[in-house]
C-alpha cells in the first residue's frame, strides 16, 4: 500500500483506466497552445501524457482522437484533407474542427 492507503496495482490500474481522457485532455492543450491552422501528431499527446513510455499509448491516442471527433471538437487528416479515422491508414493529423 502507498501513503494514501492504496495498493500500487490499484495506482496502476487507475492510471490506466484514466488514460482516455488524460489523452483527450492533451490533446486539446497542445492544439490550443498552437495556431488555429495547426495540426499535431497522435504520438504529440501520447509524449504528453507518459514522456518515456509513450508508445504503448499509440492506439489509445487514436481513440481518444475518435472521441473528440464524435464530440465535434477536431478533424483527422491525412495529406491535409479530413478523413475518417475508421477506415483512414498509416500517419494521421489532427486539428482543430473548421
Amino acid at each position: 500500500m502507498d501513503a494514501s492507503g492504496t495498493s500500487q496495482a490499484g495506482s496502476a490500474d487507475r492510471s490506466k483506466d484514466d488514460v482516455g481522457p488524460r489523452l483527450e485532455a492533451a490533446i486539446l492543450a497542445l492544439l490550443s497552445a498552437r495556431a488555429d491552422t495547426a495540426t499535431i501528431c497522435p504520438s504529440d499527446a501520447a509524449r504528453a501524457v507518459a514522456p518515456d513510455n509513450w508508445r504503448p499509448l499509440m492506439d489509445a491516442a487514436r481513440s481518444a482522437a475518435a472521441r473528440l471527433v464524435a464530440s465535434g471538437d477536431v478533424e483527422i487528416t491525412q495529406g491535409g484533407g479530413v478523413v475518417d479515422l475508421s477506415t483512414a491508414r498509416g500517419p494521421i493529423r489532427i486539428r482543430r474542427r473548421r
